[in-house]
């Protein structure tokens, strides 16, 4: 077969492929899914920011603490059923979650439940990085507490070769966030999956139905799932933007291995969702579930935010 006709061949396809997920797209629908609430280090959240500036959108406790919350995604498409990311989970032992300070009744669990489904329809979990508070409720004790095991019996764990090579051979810096425990029984189970990456910031129409872009300033291939839904793209933010108080391009986390590099990523993805009026679904502001932004002279800015359910009548 000729090289002309190969090419056709793919652009045929890839057009046949577009289609399948337009298609999928109108009926597709989306959960938020509460998986909890803890608090972190307001110093820690906003780097060298101070806090006279910063408290005034995430307001501190007595101890510094801010709200965070763990609101993960589950999208319903045709016959799967894909959850992006699963919060921090219940395994780790009382001491480990005295220092998140937990709050609030939410559970990943219960909100499925609510949602109408349980762990066992999950047929894809797509985990933005691997650190403890986006992965940990992927893998629980098993039943005699001698082990532990996945919780989604049938899905995929998703995740990227770069990333997760990243995570079993942790730098320093880092090693305290990617747990063992939430990690090693996903690649033993079986049911680990890796995105191909490309030399692209965006991977294009992924087996998942979305496309992802890809962060480095965090941690090494953060992925950002771009989900178009109703004539809308629905961007999870994971912790290129944690909070609506963090739009400001040098509001940059004390956590983010490159924070210079989070600085440009942020710019490119924030005027890209400001020409193109993307939502934002925030993982961890505690107040706001969604947001727009907008160009002004300071920059790209806060546009409106919004309750999940004030946009998307369900």
């Amino acid at each position: 077969m000729s090289i002309s006709k190969i090419l056709s061949l793919n652009n045929l396809l890839s057009f046949f492929r577009s289609i399948i997920i337009l298609l999928l797209c109108i009926t597709m629908k989306l959960h938020p899914i509460n998986a909890g609430n803890f608090k972190l280090d307001g110093g820690a959240m906003f780097g060298v920011v101070p806090k006279s500036i910063w408290n005034k959108t995430n307001p501190a406790d007595a101890n510094n603490m801010i709200d965070i919350a763990a609101r993960c995604l589950l999208v319903e498409n045709g016959n799967k059923l894909t959850l992006i990311d699963t919060g921090m989970g219940n395994k780790q032992s009382d001491k480990f979650f005295s220092y998140y300070h937990l709050w609030g009744n939410d559970t990943l669990e219960a909100s499925l439940k609510t949602a109408g489904f349980h762990m066992d329809d999950i047929t894809d979990v797509f985990m933005t990085h691997l650190h403890f508070d986006h992965c940990g409720g992927g893998v629980q004790w098993n039943s005699d507490k001698t082990d532990f095991e996945t919780v989604f019996k049938n899905a995929n764990y998703w995740s990227n070769k770069n990333h997760w090579n990243w995570a079993t051979k942790p730098n320093k810096r880092e090693k305290a966030s990617f747990l063992k425990e939430n990690i090693s029984p996903i690649e033993a189970s079986g049911q680990l999956k890796f995105l191909p990456l490309s030399p692209s910031k965006i991977l294009s129409s992924t087996e998942l139905d979305f496309d992802v872009f890809l962060a480095d300033g965090h941690t090494e291939k953060q992925m950002i799932p771009m989900i178009k839904y109703q004539d809308k793209t629905i961007c999870f933010m994971a912790d290129l933007l944690p909070t609506v108080g963090h739009l400001p391009l040098p509001f940059v986390m004390g956590y983010d291995t490159r924070p210079l590099l989070t600085m440009d990523e942020k710019a490119k993805f924030l005027n890209k969702a400001a020409d193109n009026n993307y939502l934002l679904f925030l993982e961890h502001d505690a107040t706001n579930e969604l947001c727009t932004v907008k160009h002004t002279e300071k920059g790209v800015r806060l546009n409106e935010t919004y309750k999940f359910n004030e946009v998307f009548n369900k």
